[in-house]
């Protein structure tokens, strides 16, 4: 294959490139996307795309080619045709799709992105909405049914996918590899958000396959189920297969940490086999297990499972099959009904406490999305430190949901401290996000000063300091405040400043005699959302004579 030659050859060799950035339409796109090389990037317009050309592209490692919409305005729409899939890679590496909406429409039978013939490798598919995909199971929104290694799924959307991802083929052939699948959301799947299936021993014979030991990275993703029927049976919403029992591949390992998993009334909201770490991800409403560890097709091998919080499930942690290697389940928090079930004798320092009791320990313990929030109250959900050195090779095992660090372990569940969370809003959303401040009907917390804030001014004229906070639509761009030195006489609304110099205390409704003077102020987040009345006190001395 031509990336594997690009390869071999760097150590030795710089080779030339000579990149070009062209700009496509629906009209050219197709004759463009032929001619890409190493370096390219094509950059689609907005607009509809009846289906998009089969993939057969190679970039190499310092030179990828690149398919993305255009930055600003609405992203390019690829349009499922009959009889093909949306996106068909085949024998590729090296090669970045961004930035598209890939439209199913409903039809039936294609996936969005499909890689299946030959093997490919780094291949990147970021920030793109993928809808129009869920006809029944069967579609599938990312699907691999080719040898894929070095793949990352990055900041997508996935919205009532028939399946979400599946990676690998049904019988165990065509392996998943070493794969960092991050800050996505898969929203209300009928079948799987996302699955990873079995692996057989791997064929030798593929050149380029990895041969050192790999780690899949499962994180910062949400992993949503609703209600959509599934007439092939129920799924957990993320099932992680087995790994090789020998040769390449019998040393790999999936890591999962840093996720939101919420909601399945059928079945669990995570399932695996082989070796596997689950740490610091948030786990809520289940009527069945938040992590279910078991034999499939292969078997349990290793689970170590530590610092995740769980809330509204019915058991948090259940072995149904002893891991023959390793395992141990430490620091978790556990709102549920049954704390952990089967068979696991290696577990210490978790906290268990009944649902109808999680209010005396973190902020506010709820199923609603976007209000959520399992951070812990000011001196609770502690205890004696974890020792965390048996997760020392686990990516990021000492940084919390949050990305925290963990310091001495001393905190259970996902979340390493306490009061008032710094983190993100758990909701169905990328991770980090904010919601739009077209859906922000909160106005922000505010308080302010009037000078040094001691109380007393040499005279009428005082710098007011504010200080005020939005996390949705935020203090930026659009806030303002209102001032009075009555509660009547009201200011034009101003753009909102942390610091307003100058406020003469005998305007507005205020007066030239010293004394006690009062300031009333509003302030209004971007989405025009106003505080009450906030107010602050000064006494103006004397002139001295």
């Amino acid at each position: 294959m031509r990336c594997m030659v690009a390869l071999l050859l760097l150590p030795w060799l710089a080779l030339e490139v000579r990149a070009e950035t062209y700009k496509a339409g629906t009209w050219d796109y197709a004759r463009i996307l032929k001619q890409l090389g190493p370096g390219d990037t094509m950059v689609l317009e907005e607009g509809d795309y009846p289906g998009m050309p089969e993939i057969r592209l190679q970039g190499r490692p310092d030179a990828w080619i690149v398919i993305r919409g255009a930055e600003g305005g609405e992203r390019p729409r690829i349009l499922a045709q009959d009889g093909q899939n949306t996106i068909e890679i085949r024998g590729s590496c090296y090669v970045a799709i961004e930035n598209l909406t890939l439209d199913g429409r409903d039809r039936g039978g294609a996936f969005a992105v499909s890689a299946s013939a030959a093997p490919s490798h780094h291949i990147r598919i970021e920030n793109c909405n993928i809808v129009g995909h869920g006809y029944d199971q069967s579609q599938v929104a990312i699907s691999t049914k080719a040898p894929a290694w070095n793949w990352v799924i990055r900041r997508n959307t996935i919205v009532a996918a028939g399946t979400g991802a599946y990676l690998g083929d049904s019988d165990g052939t065509e392996p998943f590899i070493g794969g960092l699948i991050e800050y996505n959301v898969f929203l209300d799947s009928r079948g799987y958000n996302m699955q990873i299936k079995h692996q057989n021993p791997r064929d030798p014979g593929i050149p380029g396959l990895p041969t050192t030991p790999q780690k899949t990275i499962i994180r910062h993703n949400v992993f949503l189920k609703g209600e959509l029927e599934n007439d092939s049976g129920e799924r957990p919403n993320l099932l992680l297969g087995a790994l090789p029992t020998r040769g390449p591949g019998s040393e790999d390992a999936y890591e999962v940490y840093g996720n939101l998993f919420y909601h399945n009334h059928r079945e669990s909201l995570l399932q695996a086999e082989g070796r596997v770490s689950i740490h610091d991800n948030v786990f809520v409403d289940c009527t069945g297990d938040g992590i279910h560890l078991q034999n499939h097709y292969g078997k349990l091998q290793r689970a170590y499972v530590y610092n995740n919080t769980f809330y509204g499930v019915e058991t948090a942690i259940r072995f149904v099959h002893p891991a023959t290697d390793d395992h141990l389940v430490v620091g978790n928090l556990m709102f549920s009904d049954h704390a952990i079930a089967g068979r696991c004798t290696k577990e210490s320092r978790n906290l268990h406490v009944p649902v109808s009791k999680a209010r005396k320990y973190v902020r506010n313990p709820s199923l609603v999305l976007g209000k959520m929030d399992f951070h812990p109250l000011p001196g609770k959900c502690r205890g004696d430190p974890v020792d965390l050195s048996a997760f020392a090779l686990d990516t990021d095992s000492g940084r919390d949901f949050n990305g925290t660090d963990k310091g001495n372990g001393a905190y259970r569940g996902a979340y390493a401290g306490e009061g008032k969370n710094p983190g993100w809003q758990l909701d169905a959303l990328v991770k980090g996000e904010l919601p739009p401040a077209a859906n922000d009907r909160t106005p922000p917390t505010a308080s302010f000063r009037i000078g040094d804030g001691k109380g007393t001014a040499p005279g009428l004229v005082v710098d007011l300091a504010f200080t005020a906070g939005d996390g949705v639509s935020g203090m930026g761009e659009g806030a303002q405040m209102r001032l009075s030195n009555d509660g009547r006489t009201w200011t034009e609304p101003e753009p909102f400043a942390a610091l307003r110099p100058g406020w003469d205390l005998s305007r507005h409704g205020g007066n030239a005699e010293p004394g006690l003077k009062v300031v009333y102020a509003r302030v209004s987040d971007a989405a025009g959302n106003w505080t009450p009345v906030l107010v602050a006190a000064v006494e103006v001395l004397p002139a001295k004579e």
